[in-house]
């Protein structure tokens, strides 16, 4: 057996929850590139709409769901449109996120609203997608993978007002080696990718700034600025059997910057 058929992706199928937004959108296509067929979901319909159209038109199978990942009933909806289409769920991508450098607070000011709505994001979304995902992977009871996305600030923190998304991602990482344990029984493994700063639209603004973006830089001992190229190995790599002995992991994708802390 060629060692390389281990990361293909034939036959299964991913719901990509957030599906519509940079990260999102480049997991999919990647996924769908290794054969998985993608359902994408996203609060954006139209976002979500727009991936799957870039699948199929590069001869892939997918489709694009509007789901706000924070509902439990939205989660349902978006799995079952899957199984409808597809007929399984095998890979659920936890790609709903963000708001890391867009309410800064000091710690002892933080305030409710805004500690609501990055939990909401980053913390809720997953738990909401993973519940509904993995509820059918174990009615349909042939294992699965569940892959979400942390960060370097679950563990590092920054002098910037993050206090809220350092809670999130901790959580989200915490959860990981959680459901790890939990989920293993029914043959789904848990695992997470860690970046740094990945170079978005939702960072545009925060890169924009040269003495930003050059001490970020200069921290990185790769000296460069992540890309959503930069998560698709590592994405593949958990959702295929490659990874059939590993969960409970949480992998960095920072350039170094972590080992350096």
């Amino acid at each position: 057996m060629n060692p390389l058929d281990t990361f293909r992706l034939d036959g299964r199928v991913a719901f990509v929850s957030g599906g519509g937004g940079a990260i999102g959108a480049a997991l999919s296509e990647a996924l769908a590139t290794a054969g998985a067929s993608v359902v994408a979901a996203d609060l954006d319909e139209a976002r979500a709409k727009e991936t799957a159209d870039r699948i199929c038109a590069a001869g892939g199978q997918a489709i694009g769901v509007g789901a706000d990942s924070t509902r439990e009933a939205d989660a349902e909806r978006a799995v079952a449109a899957g199984r409808e289409r597809f007929g399984r769920l095998d890979i659920l991508i936890n790609a709903v996120g963000g708001g890391a450098g867009e309410v800064l607070f000091d710690a002892q000011e933080y305030p409710r609203d805004a500690w609501d709505w990055i939990m909401e994001i980053n913390l809720r979304s997953t738990l909401i997608a993973t519940q509904a995902s993995v509820r059918e992977m174990i009615r349909e009871g042939h294992g699965g993978r569940v892959i979400n996305i942390s960060s370097v600030r679950a563990t590092l923190g920054i002098n910037a007002g993050y206090s809220a998304y350092v809670a999130a991602k901790g959580a989200v990482s915490s959860l990981t080696r959680q459901w790890a344990t939990e989920f293993a029984k029914h043959a789904i493994t848990v695992n997470a990718i860690a970046p740094t700063f990945v170079d978005t639209p939702q960072v545009a603004r925060l890169l924009a700034d040269p003495d930003f973006k050059s001490g970020l830089v200069n921290r990185v001992p790769l000296r460069r600025i992540g890309t959503t190229d930069d998560l698709v190995g590592p994405v593949i790599f958990f959702a295929s059997d490659a990874s059939s002995f590993v969960t409970g992991q949480i992998l960095g994708i920072d350039g170094g910057l972590t080992a350096t802390q």
